[in-house]
């Protein structure tokens, strides 16, 4: 989660498209939520798994788009 507030941040900080913001924060949240449940209720593996691979994909795109923003100025 912590990597996720940073590069969420960061990302703010590039004025983003509201609409695609929302839809990175949005992933990144039910994927979480969807991890916490599968962890709790003791679900199959896969379930867990998955729901934690899928809230990882904003953080990958936010953090390559922080990276292109960031290439002009090396």
């Amino acid at each position: 989660i912590f990597p996720f507030l940073f590069l969420g941040a960061v990302y703010s900080l590039l004025e983003p498209s509201p609409a695609v913001a929302r839809v990175h924060f949005f992933i990144f949240c039910v994927g979480r939520i969807v991890h916490t449940v599968a962890y709790l209720l003791k679900l199959r593996a896969p379930t867990r798994s998955v729901a934690y691979s899928v809230a990882q994909l904003p953080c990958f795109s936010m953090a390559l788009q922080i990276l292109l923003a960031a290439a002009p100025y090396w």
